[in-house]
């Protein structure tokens, strides 16, 4: 397994848009779900993805975050 602040870094690459690491975007891992938990934040706006392990080892290999991608795009472009 990969550590947080890999993923994060690698999410960042994928998705400048996102935000910097360990300011407007987190990740950690969620035991209960089972999944990866990334906050991320524009302003006072803050939403959470829960990503699965298939689709961050998909981002880890340089693919992109399907899921994360999508929302990601509507959260930072959609909010003003």
């Amino acid at each position: 397994m990969y550590s947080k602040a890999d993923l994060c870094d690698k999410i960042h690459e994928l998705y400048p848009q996102s935000g910097e690491c360990h300011i407007d975007l987190k990740v950690d891992w969620d035991n209960e779900r089972n999944a990866w938990a990334v906050d991320f934040k524009k302003g006072v706006h803050r939403i959470k993805h829960y990503l699965e392990d298939e689709d961050a080892a998909a981002c880890m290999e340089g693919k992109q975050c399907v899921s994360l991608g999508l929302e990601i795009g509507q959260f930072v472009y959609g909010v003003s």
